[in-house]
């Protein structure tokens, strides 16, 4: 997908594409997945949400930065836990080489 469509799109072209990607390949998943906060035992629709749940198991968040920071790294990091899902991955897109846009975060 990244070799086709090559670096500087929004976000949101990248997950439309991976969606499709993701059906075509017959891989289960959610997309634009609420996340739950609890504070002091009430739940608060903050307007969270994951870009995409795969196979249930695995957080996919991407971006299109031009690099990615701490804040990504710790917002999928908060998001794991609160979705009690043990690991994510964030794509940044923004990058000539897709693999030097990856990381993968355990929860």
């Amino acid at each position: 997908m990244h070799r086709a469509l090559g670096p500087g799109l929004l976000e949101s072209a990248y997950e439309a594409c991976l969606a499709h990607e993701l059906t075509l390949r017959g891989v289960p998943f959610e997309r634009q997945v609420p996340v739950p906060v609890t504070f002091k035992g009430t739940r608060l629709d903050c307007g969270y949400r994951v870009d995409f749940i795969v196979a249930d198991d695995v957080i996919v968040e991407l971006r299109s930065v031009d690099h990615l920071l701490p804040v990504h790294q710790a917002q999928v990091i908060t998001y794991l836990r609160l979705l009690e899902v043990s690991q994510g991955l964030l794509i940044n897109f923004n990058v000539t080489r897709l693999v030097d846009g990856l990381r993968r975060l355990l929860g």
